[in-house]
C-alpha cells in the first residue's frame, strides 16, 4: 500500500505554458510587428508628452501667479465700478423715485376711480338693475301669459302634421325595401356566388403559381450570381485581412500607450532634474546672495539708522508732544478761569446753602461715639 500523497498538480497561470515563450505564445506576426512599432512610437510620443508636460507645468505656473491674482483683481474692480454704483442707485436713487411714482399713481389714479366708483357707478348701477328687474317682470309675464300658450297651441299641430308624415314615409319606405331586396341584393348574390368567386380562385391560383415560379427563379440567380462570390470573398480574403490588420491595429495602440507611459516617466525624470538645476541655480544666484546682502549689509545698517535716527526722533517727538499737551492744558485752564471770572462780573455770585458744624459730611461723623 502507497501512503504517500499523490503530488499536487501546479495550479493553472494564465502564461503561456513552460518552455514557450511570450513571443511564441503570440506568434511570430506580433512579434515582428511589436517591436519596430513601439520604437517608432516612442520616437514620436516623446516629444510630444514632454511639450504636453512643459505646457501643464507653464499654465499651473501662470494660473497660480498671473491669472488668479488677476481674475481677483478685475472682480474687485468690476464690484468697485459696477456693482457698487449701481446698488447705491438702486437703493438711493430708483427706490426713492418708485416710491414717489407709486405714491403721485395712487393719489391720481386710485383715489379718484375710487372715488367715481363708490359715488357714480354704484348708484348708477344701482339704478339699472332696479329697472333690469322691472323689465325681467314684464318679459316673464308676457312669456307665461302670452307665448306658452300660444307656443303650446303650435305644437299640438306640428304633432298631428309629423304623425301623418311619418306614417306615409313608413309605407314609401317599405315598398322601396321590398323592390330593392327582390331586384337587385338577390341578383347580385346569385352572380357573386355563382359566377365572381370560382373565377377569382382559378386566376389567383394560377397568378400564385408563376409568381412562384419566377421568384425560384431569381432567387437561385441571386444565390449563384452574388450570394456564393461574396461568401468566398468574405471567407477567403477579408477574414483573413481584417485579422491582419486587427493585430497591427492592436499593437499599435498598444504601443502608443507604452510609449505614452514611458514618455511621461522620462518627461518626470528630466521635469524633476530641470526643477532641481532651477532651485539650486535660484538658491545659490539670487537666495544666498539677497540673505547674505541682509544680514552683513541691511542688518547693521538698520540697526544704525533705528540707535542714531529713529529713537532720538522719537524721544524729541514724545517731549514734543508732551509740552504741547502742557500748552494746551493751561490754555484751557486759562479759557475756564476767564469764563469764571466773566461769569461773576456779569451775574455775580452763586447762592450757596450755608454749612454748619453738625452737618453730616464724609469725613466728619455726628454721631454720640465720634463727635469732635
Amino acid at each position: 500500500m502507497d501512503l504517500d500523497k499523490p503530488p499536487a498538480p501546479p495550479p493553472h497561470s494564465a502564461g503561456p505554458p513552460a518552455g514557450q515563450s511570450v513571443g511564441q505564445a503570440d506568434g511570430c506576426l506580433v512579434v515582428a510587428i511589436r517591436l519596430p512599432v513601439r520604437i517608432v512610437a516612442l520616437v514620436l510620443v516623446l516629444p510630444v508628452r514632454m511639450a504636453w508636460d512643459a505646457l501643464v507645468a507653464v499654465g499651473r505656473f501662470l494660473t497660480g501667479t498671473v491669472l488668479t491674482p488677476l481674475g481677483r483683481a478685475l472682480l474687485w474692480a468690476a464690484r468697485a465700478v459696477l456693482v457698487r454704483p449701481l446698488v447705491a442707485l438702486w437703493r438711493h436713487v430708483v427706490v426713492p423715485l418708485a416710491k414717489a411714482l407709486g405714491w403721485l399713481g395712487y393719489m391720481l389714479t386710485v383715489v379718484p376711480l375710487g372715488r367715481l366708483y363708490r359715488y357714480v357707478l354704484t348708484p348708477a348701477g344701482h339704478g339699472v338693475a332696479w329697472l333690469a328687474r322691472r323689465v325681467g317682470a314684464g318679459l316673464r309675464w308676457l312669456y307665461a301669459r302670452v307665448l306658452t300658450p300660444a307656443g303650446r297651441g303650435v305644437a299640438w299641430l306640428l304633432r298631428g302634421a309629423g304623425l301623418l308624415l311619418a306614417a306615409v314615409g313608413l309605407g314609401l319606405y317599405t315598398v322601396c325595401a321590398w323592390l330593392a331586396r327582390y331586384l337587385v341584393v338577390v341578383p347580385a348574390r346569385w352572380l357573386y356566388t355563382w359566377v365572381l368567386a370560382p373565377a377569382g380562385r382559378a386566376l389567383a391560383w394560377f397568378v400564385g403559381a408563376v409568381i412562384t415560379g419566377i421568384g425560384a427563379v431569381l432567387y437561385w440567380t441571386a444565390r449563384v450570381l452574388l450570394v456564393l462570390p461574396a461568401l468566398a470573398l468574405y471567407r477567403w480574403v477579408l477574414v483573413p485581412v481584417g485579422r491582419v490588420v486587427a493585430v497591427v491595429a492592436r499593437e499599435v495602440g498598444a504601443a502608443l500607450g507604452h510609449a505614452w507611459r514611458v514618455a511621461g516617466r522620462i518627461a518626470l525624470v528630466v521635469g524633476r532634474f530641470l526643477g532641481t538645476l532651477f532651485r539650486w541655480t535660484f538658491r545659490w544666484f539670487l537666495v544666498e546672495p539677497s540673505r547674505w546682502v541682509y544680514r552683513t549689509v541691511l542688518t547693521p545698517v538698520g540697526h544704525f539708522v533705528r540707535d542714531a535716527v529713529l529713537r532720538p526722533a522719537a524721544e524729541v517727538a514724545r517731549a514734543v508732544g508732551r509740552s504741547v499737551r502742557q500748552v494746551l492744558a493751561a490754555a484751557r485752564e486759562t479759557v475756564r478761569q476767564t469764563r469764571a471770572d466773566i461769569r461773576r462780573a456779569l451775574f455775580g455770585e452763586a447762592r450757596r446753602e450755608p454749612v454748619g458744624r453738625g452737618t453730616r459730611t464724609l469725613d466728619r461723623s455726628t454721631t454720640a461715639l465720634t463727635k469732635d
